[in-house]
């Protein structure tokens, strides 16, 4: 008995004819089918089907055969997967994460850096909050992280990475959207909408930003993330304070505009964990300034 009889056996099973058998699961002559059936009951010494005009039926016996040819072909297929996986070299894993948004600018570069390695390492991309990324780096579920410095993760070496000027973003027809730069003076009374504490260290520089500026701008609404920021920007005819990269998700309907005068900054930077040795990571850091100079030069001013 050969596997290739359970499989002849299980497809007739299914499909209750020989001829159905042969012509769509199995790619056969009938008459070579039907003498693998044969063979097959020779060797079990009993019958499996039954035949009539009107096709083919499983015998009690064929019934009792069926469910173990199947458990033995299962557990042939995962024998033959698991001898695979022993035959070949496990390959290393990588895993970046991104503050959401941030993958457009610094995946492509990030990438660039692994393209050597990358017939032997499995490499995974997450896209979240930054908390949620400092958290992956502290689990061990992630090697390294474009994000925000998060308090609390005292485990997390960060380098930076660029420092990000915060823009105002508010409707394309706005009066101040005809002004190259707009002074924060000019937005009083305008509906503000900040984020929410999803982005911890962002909401920081701009609560203290407007802290220092002695204008009355209180936050009309709270947005968990870009998407929702810019929609709200449009729906209520009010402003945001947002970092540069939000220029690669606008739509029509909004503009960004720099601040006047000394505008506030928010860093981007790497994070990873201190006890991580990956070699991979390794090597990516020392690599970090290569890409920093090469991702930079494409970013929109």
């Amino acid at each position: 008995m050969e596997l290739r009889h359970l499989r002849y056996f299980i497809a007739v099973a299914e499909e209750g004819s020989l001829t159905v058998a042969a012509e769509k699961r199995l790619h056969t002559a009938q008459p070579s089918l039907s003498r693998q059936i044969r063979d097959l009951e020779y060797e079990v010494g009993v019958p499996l089907l039954s035949r009539s005009v009107h096709g083919v039926a499983l015998t009690a016996a064929g019934k009792a055969f069926l469910d173990h040819a199947r458990l033995a072909l299962t557990q042939a297929d995962v024998a033959i997967e698991a001898a695979r996986r022993a035959g070949r070299p496990e390959k290393s894993r990588f895993a970046l994460g991104f503050l959401t948004g941030q993958e457009i600018d610094w995946l492509p570069e990030a990438m660039r850096v692994l393209r050597n390695e990358l017939p032997t390492i499995d490499v995974s991309v997450t896209s979240d909050f930054s908390p949620v990324l400092a958290e992956g780096l502290m689990r061990g579920n992630l090697d390294l992280a474009f994000m925000r410095r998060e308090t609390g993760a005292d485990d997390i070496t960060y380098r930076t990475v660029v420092k990000e000027a915060l823009l105002v973003v508010l409707p394309s027809d706005h009066r101040l959207a005809k002004f190259d730069s707009i002074d924060l003076a000019k937005l009083e009374g305008t509906p503000f909408i900040n984020v929410s504490d999803t982005a911890p260290a962002l909401r920081k520089v701009i609560d203290r930003y407007l802290d220092a500026s002695g204008r009355s701008i209180a936050a009309a609404h709270e947005a968990d993330n870009l998407a929702m920021a810019v929609s709200m920007v449009a729906s209520t005819r009010g402003f945001a304070l947002i970092p540069g990269y939000i220029k690669n998700f606008l739509p029509w309907s909004v503009v960004s505009r720099p601040l006047k005068g000394k505008a506030p900054t928010i860093d981007l930077v790497v994070g990873y964990h201190k006890a991580n040795t990956s070699p991979i990571l390794a090597k990516f850091i020392s690599r970090l300034d290569d890409l920093i100079e090469r991702a930079t030069k494409h970013m929109p001013r």
